[in-house]
């Protein structure tokens, strides 16, 4: 349409208003980012049962397969999950890359204003920027295999996956990206649409900083600790020649081995 058009080439509707487009766009920015940095911390929580037990990661695993319901479980319930997430990010990256400079030239002067005024927040945007770029890609890979191994997630195969399959490297830089990227997206938008200003907004961002940071330090502790975990138990497997077998609950194993005596006693 003609009024469409012409709002896309002079930011303004037929009437003369300006566009409510990039409003609505970076609406739509602020959910899918606030969306998936909650999603990921729940994420880590549930990645870092492995320092619990193997039997308590299992169970998290089962529990989204759908055990409660499913006998067994059924994996395809993650790969849709992964499937809807993928979808979520894709949005959120196309959204997020409308704030990026077009050409060299607009980065030059986005980087010499940053260096002239030394704001802390216009740093944070250019880690975020950055840890983004590196996202797009990394995730992706990572919520590939995701969508099309969710049979391939447990305490065995996936410390397989991140040892033997040499995935260790992308998830070291993948745990660095997101979790500075996530943390700083809350903290700006809190900030953007003034959920926390209070009285004193200045305070108020002081304050949400400090936060942020804490936030930082602690996903990241949980989430090297808990890749650490998956590799020695990768390494292991690794050792003993175990790779690729599959995780048996302590309460099966217990079964089977009293089910083994008492048909040993019968006979």
């Amino acid at each position: 349409q003609m009024s469409d058009l012409i709002e896309g080439y002079l930011g303004k509707t037929v009437e003369g208003r300006k566009s409510r487009v990039p409003a609505k766009l970076d609406f739509m920015q602020s959910f899918t980012g606030g969306f998936l940095a909650l999603f990921m911390w729940g994420h880590m929580l549930f990645v870092s049962s492995i320092l619990i037990s193997k039997d308590f990661m299992y169970t998290i695993t089962k529990f989204f397969e759908g055990s409660f319901i499913f006998n067994e479980g059924q994996p395809i319930i993650v790969s849709i999950i992964a499937f809807i997430v993928f979808a979520i990010f894709i949005v959120h990256a196309a959204l997020g890359m409308r704030k990026l400079p077009g050409n060299f030239k607009q980065f030059q002067v986005m980087k010499a204003h940053s260096k002239s005024m030394n704001h802390d927040d216009t740093k944070l945007w250019f880690i975020q920027a950055f840890t983004g770029f590196v996202m797009f890609f990394l995730g992706s890979v990572h919520l590939y295999i995701i969508m099309t191994h969710a049979d391939a997630i447990g305490p065995y195969a996936s410390s397989d996956r991140v040892w033997s399959e040499w995935m260790w490297p992308l998830y070291i830089l993948l745990l660095l990206a997101v979790e500075f990227h996530g943390t700083i997206g809350l903290y700006r938008l809190c900030v953007k649409w003034g959920w926390f200003d209070g009285e004193n907004p200045k305070a108020s961002r002081k304050a949400l900083k400090k936060v942020k940071w804490a936030l930082t330090v602690f996903f990241l502790v949980l989430g090297f600790a808990s890749l650490a975990a998956y590799m020695k138990i990768g390494m292991e497997n690794a050792a003993n020649g175990t790779v690729g077998q599959k995780y048996q609950p302590t309460a099966q194993v217990m079964e089977y081995k009293i089910t083994n005596k008492s048909v040993g006693g019968i006979a």
